[in-house]
Protein backbone atom coordinates (compact mmCIF):
# COMPACT_ATOMS: atom_id res chain seq x y z
CA UNK A 1 0.00 0.00 0.00
CA UNK A 2 1.09 3.38 -0.70
CA UNK A 3 2.89 5.10 2.18
CA UNK A 4 1.51 8.28 1.18
CA UNK A 5 -2.38 7.84 2.53
CA UNK A 6 -2.87 6.69 6.21
CA UNK A 7 -4.21 2.94 6.79
CA UNK A 8 -8.15 1.90 7.92
CA UNK A 9 -8.57 -1.52 8.86
CA UNK A 10 -12.13 -3.16 8.54
CA UNK A 11 -14.18 -4.82 10.91
CA UNK A 12 -12.91 -7.98 8.29
CA UNK A 13 -9.63 -7.05 8.61
CA UNK A 14 -8.82 -5.53 5.27
CA UNK A 15 -7.09 -2.37 5.10
CA UNK A 16 -8.08 0.49 2.91
CA UNK A 17 -6.52 3.62 2.37
CA UNK A 18 -7.99 6.33 4.52
CA UNK A 19 -8.84 8.10 0.83
CA UNK A 20 -9.54 6.91 -2.63
CA UNK A 21 -9.97 7.58 -5.89
CA UNK A 22 -13.38 7.99 -7.97
CA UNK A 23 -13.92 6.84 -11.70
CA UNK A 24 -17.23 8.20 -12.07
CA UNK A 25 -17.24 9.55 -15.90
CA UNK A 26 -13.77 8.21 -16.16
CA UNK A 27 -13.73 6.34 -19.36
CA UNK A 28 -12.36 5.37 -22.57
CA UNK A 29 -8.74 6.50 -23.42
CA UNK A 30 -8.96 9.81 -21.49
CA UNK A 31 -10.41 7.71 -18.44
CA UNK A 32 -7.30 4.99 -18.38
CA UNK A 33 -5.34 7.39 -18.72
CA UNK A 34 -6.69 9.48 -15.61
CA UNK A 35 -6.91 6.49 -13.73
CA UNK A 36 -2.90 5.38 -14.04
CA UNK A 37 -2.64 9.21 -13.15
CA UNK A 38 -4.20 8.58 -10.07
CA UNK A 39 -2.21 5.36 -9.36
CA UNK A 40 1.05 6.63 -10.30
CA UNK A 41 0.67 9.27 -8.36
CA UNK A 42 -0.03 7.44 -4.62
CA UNK A 43 -3.45 6.07 -4.84
CA UNK A 44 -4.31 2.38 -4.09
CA UNK A 45 -8.18 2.80 -3.61
CA UNK A 46 -10.05 3.07 -6.91
CA UNK A 47 -13.47 2.94 -6.95
CA UNK A 48 -15.88 2.24 -10.03
CA UNK A 49 -19.37 0.28 -10.46
CA UNK A 50 -20.91 -1.95 -13.16
CA UNK A 51 -23.35 1.09 -14.30
CA UNK A 52 -20.17 3.51 -14.81
CA UNK A 53 -19.51 1.45 -17.66
CA UNK A 54 -15.72 1.49 -16.92
CA UNK A 55 -14.55 -1.06 -15.06
CA UNK A 56 -12.95 -2.23 -18.50
CA UNK A 57 -10.35 1.26 -18.29
CA UNK A 58 -10.21 0.69 -14.31
CA UNK A 59 -8.41 -2.69 -15.33
CA UNK A 60 -6.53 -1.70 -18.69
CA UNK A 61 -5.17 1.40 -15.92
CA UNK A 62 -4.00 -2.09 -13.23
CA UNK A 63 -2.21 -3.37 -16.17
CA UNK A 64 -0.80 -0.46 -17.11
CA UNK A 65 0.22 0.59 -13.71
CA UNK A 66 3.67 -0.42 -12.38
CA UNK A 67 2.18 -0.72 -8.75
CA UNK A 68 1.54 -5.06 -7.86
CA UNK A 69 -2.08 -5.84 -7.73
CA UNK A 70 -1.58 -6.81 -4.03
CA UNK A 71 -1.07 -2.94 -3.30
CA UNK A 72 -4.14 -2.09 -4.67
CA UNK A 73 -7.89 -1.55 -3.46
CA UNK A 74 -10.43 -1.90 -6.09
CA UNK A 75 -14.08 -1.57 -5.50
CA UNK A 76 -16.78 -1.85 -7.73
CA UNK A 77 -20.77 -2.05 -7.24
CA UNK A 78 -23.69 -4.28 -8.11
CA UNK A 79 -26.59 -2.17 -10.12
CA UNK A 80 -30.56 -2.19 -8.67
CA UNK A 81 -31.65 -4.00 -11.95
CA UNK A 82 -29.58 -7.44 -10.77
CA UNK A 83 -30.45 -7.72 -7.26
CA UNK A 84 -31.99 -10.77 -7.60
CA UNK A 85 -29.65 -13.64 -6.19
CA UNK A 86 -28.79 -15.86 -9.98
CA UNK A 87 -28.87 -12.06 -11.73
CA UNK A 88 -26.31 -10.80 -8.88
CA UNK A 89 -23.58 -13.64 -9.13
CA UNK A 90 -23.46 -13.51 -13.10
CA UNK A 91 -23.01 -9.50 -12.35
CA UNK A 92 -20.24 -10.10 -9.98
CA UNK A 93 -18.83 -12.65 -12.72
CA UNK A 94 -19.36 -10.16 -15.25
CA UNK A 95 -17.36 -7.31 -13.34
CA UNK A 96 -14.38 -9.11 -12.72
CA UNK A 97 -14.38 -9.77 -16.36
CA UNK A 98 -15.07 -6.73 -17.65
CA UNK A 99 -11.99 -5.21 -15.38
CA UNK A 100 -10.09 -8.48 -16.11
CA UNK A 101 -9.74 -9.35 -12.20
CA UNK A 102 -9.62 -12.12 -10.85
CA UNK A 103 -11.17 -10.99 -7.38
CA UNK A 104 -12.18 -7.61 -5.89
CA UNK A 105 -11.39 -6.11 -2.67
CA UNK A 106 -14.66 -4.58 -2.44
CA UNK A 107 -17.75 -4.86 -3.78
CA UNK A 108 -20.92 -2.97 -2.86
CA UNK A 109 -25.19 -2.97 -3.83
CA UNK A 110 -24.94 0.63 -5.72
CA UNK A 111 -28.33 1.23 -4.24
CA UNK A 112 -31.06 -0.45 -1.70
CA UNK A 113 -34.18 -0.03 -4.12
CA UNK A 114 -36.84 -0.86 -1.76
CA UNK A 115 -39.58 -0.78 -4.07
CA UNK A 116 -37.65 -3.88 -5.59
CA UNK A 117 -37.35 -5.10 -2.48
CA UNK A 118 -34.52 -7.80 -3.45
CA UNK A 119 -31.72 -5.75 -1.68
CA UNK A 120 -31.48 -8.99 0.55
CA UNK A 121 -31.28 -11.31 -2.19
CA UNK A 122 -28.21 -9.21 -3.73
CA UNK A 123 -26.48 -9.21 -0.66
CA UNK A 124 -26.58 -13.04 -0.13
CA UNK A 125 -25.12 -13.50 -3.66
CA UNK A 126 -22.28 -10.64 -2.07
CA UNK A 127 -21.92 -12.95 1.26
CA UNK A 128 -21.23 -16.17 -1.38
CA UNK A 129 -19.30 -14.58 -3.91
CA UNK A 130 -16.72 -13.63 -0.91
CA UNK A 131 -17.24 -17.31 0.30
CA UNK A 132 -15.92 -18.40 -3.03
CA UNK A 133 -13.12 -15.97 -3.50
CA UNK A 134 -14.57 -13.55 -5.93
CA UNK A 135 -14.58 -10.56 -3.01
CA UNK A 136 -12.50 -9.98 -0.56
CA UNK A 137 -14.81 -7.72 1.58
CA UNK A 138 -18.42 -6.63 0.99
CA UNK A 139 -20.53 -3.69 1.34
CA UNK A 140 -23.06 -1.20 0.68
CA UNK A 141 -23.66 2.26 -0.76
CA UNK A 142 -26.38 4.69 -0.06
CA UNK A 143 -28.35 1.71 2.78
CA UNK A 144 -29.66 3.51 5.69
CA UNK A 145 -30.17 1.85 9.12
CA UNK A 146 -33.37 0.08 8.48
CA UNK A 147 -31.65 -1.34 5.42
CA UNK A 148 -28.46 -2.79 6.95
CA UNK A 149 -30.16 -3.70 10.10
CA UNK A 150 -32.10 -6.01 8.30
CA UNK A 151 -29.10 -7.32 6.64
CA UNK A 152 -27.73 -8.18 9.83
CA UNK A 153 -31.20 -9.77 11.24
CA UNK A 154 -31.48 -12.41 8.17
CA UNK A 155 -27.84 -12.74 7.47
CA UNK A 156 -25.85 -11.90 10.16
CA UNK A 157 -23.42 -10.20 7.92
CA UNK A 158 -22.79 -6.51 8.46
CA UNK A 159 -21.09 -4.39 5.31
CA UNK A 160 -17.87 -3.52 6.02
CA UNK A 161 -18.36 -0.37 4.05
CA UNK A 162 -21.23 2.07 3.44
CA UNK A 163 -20.91 4.76 0.60
CA UNK A 164 -23.36 7.26 1.03
CA UNK A 165 -23.76 11.28 -0.30
CA UNK A 166 -21.04 13.57 2.48
CA UNK A 167 -20.15 16.61 1.57
CA UNK A 168 -20.51 20.07 3.71
CA UNK A 169 -23.51 20.30 2.58
CA UNK A 170 -24.89 17.18 3.84
CA UNK A 171 -22.96 15.90 6.69
CA UNK A 172 -24.76 12.19 7.45
CA UNK A 173 -24.56 13.07 11.23
CA UNK A 174 -27.17 10.50 12.35
CA UNK A 175 -25.73 7.96 9.42
CA UNK A 176 -22.28 8.22 10.69
CA UNK A 177 -22.98 7.96 14.11
CA UNK A 178 -25.09 4.61 13.39
CA UNK A 179 -21.60 3.36 11.48
CA UNK A 180 -19.62 4.14 14.13
CA UNK A 181 -22.02 2.27 16.70
CA UNK A 182 -21.61 -0.76 14.23
CA UNK A 183 -18.21 -0.65 13.12
CA UNK A 184 -18.98 -0.28 9.64
CA UNK A 185 -16.59 2.69 7.76
CA UNK A 186 -18.21 5.48 6.15
CA UNK A 187 -17.42 5.94 2.74
CA UNK A 188 -18.17 9.43 1.13
CA UNK A 189 -19.39 9.56 -2.86
CA UNK A 190 -19.00 13.35 -3.91
CA UNK A 191 -16.93 14.66 -0.77
CA UNK A 192 -16.54 18.08 -2.71
CA UNK A 193 -20.62 18.88 -3.50
CA UNK A 194 -20.27 20.45 -7.02
CA UNK A 195 -16.69 21.84 -7.31
CA UNK A 196 -17.79 25.11 -8.60
CA UNK A 197 -20.48 25.62 -6.54
CA UNK A 198 -18.45 25.34 -3.32
CA UNK A 199 -15.20 26.67 -4.38
CA UNK A 200 -16.72 30.64 -4.00
CA UNK A 201 -17.98 29.50 0.00
CA UNK A 202 -16.59 32.58 2.35
CA UNK A 203 -16.57 30.07 5.34
CA UNK A 204 -13.85 27.40 3.37
CA UNK A 205 -11.97 30.18 1.84
CA UNK A 206 -11.44 31.47 5.02
CA UNK A 207 -10.15 28.10 6.47
CA UNK A 208 -8.32 27.21 3.38
CA UNK A 209 -6.18 30.72 3.79
CA UNK A 210 -5.20 30.14 7.49
CA UNK A 211 -3.66 26.95 6.54
CA UNK A 212 -2.77 28.28 3.07
CA UNK A 213 -4.08 25.37 1.60
CA UNK A 214 -7.15 24.58 -1.26
CA UNK A 215 -10.72 24.99 -0.41
CA UNK A 216 -10.79 21.28 -1.63
CA UNK A 217 -8.17 20.39 0.47
CA UNK A 218 -10.09 22.05 3.21
CA UNK A 219 -12.77 20.10 2.70
CA UNK A 220 -10.81 16.13 2.47
CA UNK A 221 -9.24 17.33 5.40
CA UNK A 222 -12.56 17.81 7.20
CA UNK A 223 -13.90 14.03 5.40
CA UNK A 224 -10.42 12.94 7.31
CA UNK A 225 -11.35 14.54 10.63
CA UNK A 226 -14.84 13.20 10.84
CA UNK A 227 -13.30 9.27 10.21
CA UNK A 228 -14.96 9.59 6.56
CA UNK A 229 -13.47 7.88 3.42
CA UNK A 230 -14.12 10.26 0.49
CA UNK A 231 -13.21 9.29 -2.94
CA UNK A 232 -12.72 12.27 -4.85
CA UNK A 233 -12.67 12.08 -8.72
CA UNK A 234 -10.16 14.55 -10.51
CA UNK A 235 -8.76 13.72 -14.44
CA UNK A 236 -5.91 16.07 -13.53
CA UNK A 237 -2.48 14.91 -12.52
CA UNK A 238 -1.52 17.89 -10.23
CA UNK A 239 -5.30 17.95 -8.92
CA UNK A 240 -4.84 14.46 -8.25
CA UNK A 241 -1.56 15.20 -6.15
CA UNK A 242 -3.44 18.59 -4.40
CA UNK A 243 -6.14 16.21 -3.35
CA UNK A 244 -3.43 13.82 -1.50
CA UNK A 245 -1.77 16.44 0.06
CA UNK A 246 -4.15 16.81 3.22
CA UNK A 247 -2.24 14.95 5.90
CA UNK A 248 0.43 17.76 7.32
CA UNK A 249 -1.90 19.50 8.54
CA UNK A 250 -4.84 19.61 10.97
CA UNK A 251 -7.96 21.81 11.41
CA UNK A 252 -9.30 23.06 14.88
CA UNK A 253 -11.84 22.21 16.64
CA UNK A 254 -13.47 25.50 15.69
CA UNK A 255 -13.12 24.88 12.43
CA UNK A 256 -14.71 21.76 11.87
CA UNK A 257 -17.17 23.03 13.52
CA UNK A 258 -18.14 26.00 11.51
CA UNK A 259 -17.77 23.53 8.03
CA UNK A 260 -19.99 21.10 10.01
CA UNK A 261 -22.73 24.21 10.58
CA UNK A 262 -22.79 24.26 6.26
CA UNK A 263 -24.61 20.78 6.59
CA UNK A 264 -28.36 21.77 5.83
CA UNK A 265 -31.25 19.05 5.59
CA UNK A 266 -31.86 19.71 1.52
CA UNK A 267 -28.04 19.41 0.88
CA UNK A 268 -28.21 16.09 -1.35
CA UNK A 269 -27.46 17.43 -4.85
CA UNK A 270 -29.93 15.38 -7.10
CA UNK A 271 -32.52 14.79 -3.81
CA UNK A 272 -31.53 11.07 -4.30
CA UNK A 273 -33.29 9.85 -0.78
CA UNK A 274 -32.19 5.91 -0.52
CA UNK A 275 -35.68 5.42 0.65
CA UNK A 276 -37.34 6.38 -2.19
CA UNK A 277 -34.85 6.79 -5.01
CA UNK A 278 -34.55 3.52 -7.37
CA UNK A 279 -31.45 3.15 -9.72
CA UNK A 280 -31.74 0.90 -12.72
Amino acid sequence: MSNLIPEKTLHDGLTVPSLGFGTYQLDGPPGVHSITSAIDVGYRLIDTAYNYENEGAVGKAIQQSSVPRHELRIASKLPGRYHEYKKAVTAIQESLYRSRLDYFDLYLIHWPNPKQDHYLEAWQALVDAKRWGLIRSIGTSNFLPEHIDRLEQETGELPTINQVELHPFFNQEQQRAYHHEKNIQTEAWSPLYRIGAIMDNKTLQNIAAQHEKSVTQIILRWHYQLGSLPIPKSSSANRQRENLAIFNFELSDSEMGLINEMTRPDGRINDQDPATYEEF
